[in-house]
């Protein structure tokens, strides 16, 4: 493939993780009145995706791999929606008590999410069964490292970082804040972002080395998702607005304007 044939699956990719994460924003600011057709049109998209992944598992072509990364992109959507509503979340919904620390703070923590990680556990083991023997894995790949990067995120908010992202938590969810701690930095985001580069250079380097188009494109994406993944962890250490990449599906949100200066949120 030449250079210019890797410039749609990059810009591809990178239209559709700014435009998802600020279409997704929206839906779950909308009043509750729209849950139930939000959550309704999204579980279509899940089960839409789902016979996607199935399909493009035995199509080895350029065509199969577009097919399987938007499918990946799609069952991905539903768990975020499902989250970010509140429809899936976990047990616990309350914030965590003032001066509570160690293992018993972090069982509160995962307390507060364990639904949600159940419901990825499911879907990641669904999308892994329908693509498994396949002859194209792009999708499980794309999905898998959705999956991996989501959750270096959420325990990198625990151990604490520079920039929270409450400005795209929804008010029914703003007791996860006492879960966050805000830091310049902890242990963990040296590793995250060590493994998640050496991931995208990986990827890269497979995506040029690639003979056949369909691989080089589905690499390609991959290395782009990857990219992005590292992308939004450095804007949780460094002092940038991380909103105003999404301000256009946070504007007229009460909740927003009302906490637009939350303040900083000390851990134990």
């Amino acid at each position: 493939m030449t250079w210019t044939g890797y410039a749609a699956p990059i810009l591809a990719t990178v239209v559709a993780w700014w435009g998802a994460t600020g279409v997704i924003a929206w839906l779950c600011n909308r009043p509750r009145a729209r849950y139930p057709a939000i959550l309704g049109g999204a579980t279509a998209v899940l089960a839409v995706s789902l016979y996607g992944l199935h399909v493009a598992a035995a199509d080895a072509s350029t065509g199969g791999t577009w097919l399987a990364f938007a499918a990946a992109l799609g069952a991905w959507a539903w768990l975020e929606i499902t989250f970010l509503t509140g429809w899936i979340t976990g047990p616990r919904r309350t914030p965590c008590a003032p001066g509570c620390h160690g293992p018993r703070h972090f069982r509160h923590a995962i307390e507060a999410i364990l639904w949600h990680e159940l419901a990825i556990v499911a879907v990641a083991a669904v999308v892994v069964a329908l693509t498994w023997d396949g002859a194209n894995r792009v999708g499980m790949l794309a999905f898998l490292v959705l999956w991996g990067m989501r959750e270096s995120a959420k325990l990198n908010l625990f151990f604490g970082v520079r920039n929270l992202g409450e400005a795209f938590l929804p008010e029914r969810l703003r007791y996860l804040l006492s879960f966050f701690r805000r830091r310049q930095m902890n242990l963990l985001f040296p590793v995250s972002v060590t493994v998640g580069s050496w991931l995208t250079v990986e990827f890269a380097r497979r995506a040029f080395g690639a003979e056949a188009d369909h691989a080089a494109t589905g690499y390609a994406m991959l290395a782009t998702l990857s990219a992005l993944a590292m992308l939004e962890h450095w804007l949780m250490v460094l002092p940038l607005p991380t909103e105003a990449l999404w301000r256009w599906s946070l504007e007229g949100r009460a909740a927003h304007a009302r906490y637009g200066g939350v303040p900083p949120v000390s851990g134990p």
